[in-house]
């Protein structure tokens, strides 16, 4: 039994306060001197940098179509270990899930696998009574519990009251009372936020002020106890030791399948910021030593890599400092030529292209990157259309898209996946594995044994 407190943010929809209230919340409770977890429902990469930045853990993803219903509560309960209270941000509005599935992937849907409360978050701005007939609408349309709301942006004493007296008339406890401050706010670009990994002291600055605006405004004890509500959660938290060894079926431990630990770099730093915590600690219990580097700072890959892993992130924002780091560029399309294990995903793809906007890359890839007007975005069920060094030719996967870039052509001559309605993309060639198609590997814990025993050989 995990029997750690939690509270699910929700809201009616992207842009009411959600983050600010999630990340405030931490950085509050934190600065009292509890240990907080944060989580984020959904595929984002972007709002667990701030919730880290405030309870100085990782931030974790909790998302049904990337990993199935079945290991959302097992890899919450392994996120909130040794935690004293968890703080779960929804996605969009509560009910918002994944096209044509109803709410699966919703808000809603993680806080009913959690058993946990809702506390929904709603701006204020230019709405008084009518906010009664929106927490009505939300209540009943639905199974989420709320158990409380946060009201956003309230202009004036006024207002606040006119607010606790309309959300008194459908009976939802107010739990807090946030006035528009302008310190919180977040920049955004062409991907929604700007990653705190980017912003430095300013994340830092703006953490600390979502912190003190939740600790003027909400009532900690009060949502403390409605996050002591949540009943015991009866499950097993998820292991990547476990993991490893049900994914390849094999009960040897981990270490013992493939001797020497080889070294797999995995990229970082303020241009490669969207990436999963989970997949460190997979490829950790596979036998890897994982080292991170900095595309934009180090000239030369760890000492020893023998694989190396690049996730999403912002290559088109940093494309001149990446350009300008021709050691380091030299040294990963030396790693791809020797035959060793590279996976990479989105912003990975483009850094290993010839060129990204004319600027050049690594040229492991004979292909082009641009960017575009367009934005690409969803989930993707797909099969893979070559055998790698991640998957045999025919497994299936659920991925995400998420990009405003081009690579001509879109796929090479032993494509990586293809999915309904699109023709296939991305590139296999030797150990080379990379793709738009964003992945969390806790669904596919194979792919670490994979990544690794490449690695080995």
């Amino acid at each position: 039994m995990v029997g750690v407190p939690r509270v699910v943010i929700a809201a009616a929809a992207s842009g009411h306060g959600k983050t600010t209230v999630a990340t405030g919340l931490l950085a509050a409770l934190t600065a009292r001197g509890m240990t907080a977890a944060g989580f984020k429902v959904g595929p984002d990469y972007i709002d667990p940098t701030y919730h880290s930045l405030a309870c100085g853990r990782p931030g974790r993803n909790l998302d049904p179509s990337l990993v199935g219903e079945d290991l959302v509560a097992p890899l919450f309960a392994h996120g909130a270990a040794g935690a004293q209270v968890a703080v779960v941000e929804g996605v969009m509005g509560l009910y918002d899930g994944r096209s044509g599935e109803g709410d699966f992937g919703s808000t809603a849907h993680v806080a009913r696998l959690l058993d946990a409360p809702v506390v929904f978050v709603v701006d204020a701005t230019g709405q008084g009574r009518s906010v009664a007939a929106l927490l009505h609408g939300f209540r009943s349309f639905g199974s989420a519990r709320l158990a409380g709301v946060v009201l956003n942006r309230v202009g004036s004493d006024r207002h606040a009251q006119i607010l606790r007296e309309a959300c008194e008339e459908v009976g939802t406890p107010v739990l807090g009372v946030l006035r528009r401050a302008g310190a919180v706010a977040v920049p955004s670009r062409h991907l929604g936020l700007v990653p705190a990994a980017e912003r430095s002291g300013a994340a830092v600055d703006a953490v600390a002020a979502m912190g003190a605006l939740v600790e003027d405004g909400v009532d900690l004890g009060e949502m403390l106890a409605v996050a002591h509500s949540a009943p015991p959660l009866a499950v097993t938290p998820w292991s990547a030791a476990d993991a490893v060894r049900a994914g390849t079926g094999e009960p040897a431990a981990p270490d013992e399948a493939v001797g020497d630990r080889p070294v797999i770099a995995v990229a970082g730093g303020p241009a490669f910021t969207f990436g999963y915590a989970e997949q460190a600690e997979l490829l950790r219990a596979a036998g890897a030593e994982v080292v991170h580097v900095d595309p934009l700072r180090a000239e030369a890959l760890p000492r020893g890599t023998a694989g190396l892993v690049v996730g999403g992130g912002f290559p088109e924002v940093y494309g001149d400092e990446l350009a300008a780091n021709k050691p380091l560029r030299d040294a990963v399309r030396e790693l791809a030529a020797a035959g060793a294990p590279v996976a990479a995903e989105c912003a990975g793809l483009l850094w290993l292209a010839r060129s990204l906007d004319g600027r050049e890359m690594c040229g492991v890839l004979d292909a082009e990157a641009v960017m575009t007007e367009r934005l690409t975005l969803g989930y993707r069920d797909a099969v893979a259309v070559s055998g790698s060094v991640l998957a045999d030719a025919g497994t299936r996967v659920t991925g995400h898209e998420f990009h405003r870039t081009a690579v001509t052509p879109a796929a090479g001559p032993s494509p990586a996946w293809a999915w309904r309605g699109q023709p296939a993309e991305g590139f296999v060639q030797g150990g080379v594995h990379a793709s738009y198609l964003h992945l969390h590997w806790a669904g596919q814990p194979g792919f670490a044994r994979r990544m690794v025993r490449a690695a080995c050989a």
